[in-house]
Parts: C-alpha cells; sequence; structure tokens
C-alpha cells in the first residue's frame, strides 16, 4: 500500500524551490507541498523575534492541515533563527537549511571564501560557528543582500534584469580587504541558486565556485525516507501561499517546471 502523505517545504518565497529541484531528482514520485510566506516576505530584512515568533506557528498550521511525513525548512534565514523551535512543536522530521561553509572550505584553493545571504543570515552566530569549525583555516568574507533576493523572485517571472544589478551584488564581497582573493561563493540564501548563472556570468573573468546546500538536503531528505511507500507515479504538487496569489501566467509554468501544477492560498 503506498503511503499519500507529502514533504512540505517552506520557504518565505520561491527560494526553496532550489531545493526541490535536487528533491524531486532522488524522490521523483514524492508528493510536494510547496508553502512560501509571501505575505511575511522577504525574511532577510524582519527581525530575529518576528520569524522566531512567526514561523513555527505557521508551520504547525500547514502541518495540521497537509498531514507531511517531513518538513524542511528550505530557507537559510529561517533555519538559523526557527529551526530548533520548529523541532520542538512538531512530532515529525524537520530538515533545516545552513550555509554551504563546510564544502567551500573543503574545495577552496585560495582558502577565502564568501558568504553571500540576506542580512539576517549572514549576521548569525550559528555563521561563526561554520567558519570556526569548518573554515577555521580560510578568511570568510560575508556580504548580505536584499537585492538579490527579489532578483531571483523577478527570475521566476521572466522579468528582464540589468546584468549591472548582478555585479553590484558580488562587489559587496569582492571589494571588501581580501576580496580579490575570493576562489569560492557559498550561496546562503536557497533563493541564490535560481540565479547562479547570472552570478557566474557577473563575476567573470574571474573563475569563481558556487556552492549550496541543496544537494545535501535532498541526500538528507532521502536518508530520513528510506524504506518509505511513495504513490506509484508522480502526482501533481501544490504551492500553498500565505499572501495574493500572483497572476503572471510566466510565474506558473516555471511553477509547473517545479512539479507545482497547482496553487492555492491558505
Amino acid at each position: 500500500m503506498t503511503d499519500p502523505r507529502p514533504l512540505l517545504l517552506f520557504d518565505s518565497g520561491v527560494g526553496g524551490l532550489s531545493v526541490l529541484a535536487p528533491i524531486r531528482r532522488l524522490l521523483p514520485h514524492a508528493p510536494i507541498v510547496y508553502a512560501a510566506d509571501n505575505a511575511f516576505f522577504p525574511y532577510g530584512l524582519k527581525s530575529e523575534a518576528e520569524i522566531a515568533g512567526r514561523v513555527p506557528a505557521l508551520l504547525g498550521r500547514l502541518t495540521e492541515r497537509y498531514r507531511p511525513r517531513l518538513v524542511v525548512i528550505a530557507c537559510n534565514t529561517a533555519s538559523t533563527i526557527a529551526l530548533g523551535p520548529v523541532r520542538a512543536a512538531l512530532d515529525i522530521p524537520v530538515v533545516g537549511t545552513v550555509p554551504a561553509i563546510r564544502p567551500a572550505a573543503l574545495t577552496s584553493r585560495t582558502r577565502t571564501i564568501g558568504v553571500l545571504g540576506t542580512d539576517a543570515t549572514v549576521r548569525q552566530p550559528y555563521v561563526d560557528r561554520l567558519a570556526t569549525e569548518y573554515a577555521a583555516d580560510c578568511t570568510v568574507l560575508r556580504h548580505g543582500s536584499a537585492a538579490l533576493v527579489e532578483l531571483a523572485e523577478a527570475h521566476l517571472r521572466d522579468a528582464p534584469v540589468d546584468p549591472a544589478a548582478y555585479h553590484a551584488v558580488l562587489s559587496g564581497l569582492f571589494d571588501q580587504p581580501g576580496g580579490g582573493d575570493i576562489d569560492t561563493i557559498v550561496l546562503a540564501c536557497t533563493h541564490f541558486p535560481l540565479v547562479a548563472d547570472a552570478l557566474a556570468a557577473a563575476a567573470a573573468p574571474r573563475s569563481i565556485d558556487f556552492i549550496d546546500g541543496g544537494p545535501g538536503i535532498a541526500r538528507r531528505v532521502a536518508h530520513l525516507t528510506e524504506g518509505q511507500s511513495w504513490p506509484e507515479h508522480p502526482v501533481p504538487g501544490i504551492a500553498v501561499f500565505t499572501g495574493a496569489i500572483d497572476p503572471d501566467p510566466a510565474f506558473h509554468a516555471n511553477l509547473a517546471r517545479f512539479g507545482l501544477e497547482q496553487s492555492v492560498r491558505l
């Protein structure tokens, strides 16, 4: 007998799609509910207290409604602030998203790493601990960019973007003392892998490795659900929004590319 319970992915906007993609590659028959808290977007400009108060309550409502087998907080900001309270509140596995500093330190040749995230993420003590534990022999430079979150959201709507906007974001890392030595950049917001190609083009002629945590999260989800049953065939995914649903046809066409064929409001 197959198990219809979905995986629930949660983000402030569309960034978690960069986590959904590798999960779908590993678990193609997994039912998916993707929840975007667009009524409170963007998280990166909110206070820690606001996020810590909102995310556990909201995930409690979503879990009650959709009865998932597992929750993925596909948002670095929400994970670094609210992962503990969410795990305490729910009785199912909860997988968080953390900056991929460890794999970056393993691959960097110059031993200078950039961490590109939201303002809320890059200032978290958790990032300090990751850098100390896994990149003690590296220089770790950070830059918070709300603008890049907006660029990624625009990308999913096929909106035209001036390439200079990506140059401006990267200059926040490269223009810091020692920034010229960066050879690896951690994309510490799930929105950012959606525009990794544009970032790579903006970084040229520098050769930069961009690293994100999506594949590792997918492997963790596959491990935690190993041996569980799934529907025999892929089922259409559901996108849930806490605010108004964007009517843009391009937006919904791109959601469908990720298997999210139905959009509803919470």
